[in-house]
């Protein structure tokens, strides 16, 4: 299970360190494989193997003749790259992704249970406050009787 925030730079070519406290269970995992691919909400999207294969079929099996559908498949199968985590412990982020997700050399690598989100510092800041500015009227429906 992967959880919290943490703040890390990207270097000039493109990599970044996986944090060492996840190292050890991405490596049991999948042996260090991961998928990168773009999220609609212009972050990436960080999978170990076995977690992105269900839902890569899951997409392909969806009927490809609905355009948003469609749209959805190009994005994710499409974006989706394989990664291996190196000696350093870094994984390389292709350029495309790069630029799809408009990371600068400050990123932040979020944990989402299975996997991981990537996010510009900048543009992850701006998330946190738009998720502080809800509003009780603004509330999704899914929500009703959360409590934490």
């Amino acid at each position: 299970m992967f959880r919290g925030v943490t703040q890390l730079s990207l270097d000039a070519k493109g990599r970044i360190a996986i944090p060492a406290r996840y190292r050890n269970e991405l490596t049991s995992k999948c042996s260090g494989h991961l998928i990168v691919t773009a999220d609609p909400s212009k972050c990436l999207l960080v999978y170990p193997q076995p977690a992105w294969e269900p839902i890569e079929k899951k997409l392909s099996e969806l009927s490809s003749f609905n355009s948003k559908v469609r749209s959805l498949q190009r994005l994710l199968i499409g974006s989706a790259c394989d990664v291996d985590i190196d000696s350093a412990g870094r994984i390389l982020i292709s350029q495309p992704l790069r630029r799809y997700a408009g990371l600068s050399k400050d990123v932040v690598l979020v944990g989402q249970g299975e996997k991981f989100e990537l996010w510009d510092e900048r543009q992850w800041d701006l998330q946190i406050e738009e998720a502080l500015s809800f509003s009780e009227d603004d509330m999704p429906p899914e929500l009703d009787g959360f409590s934490l």
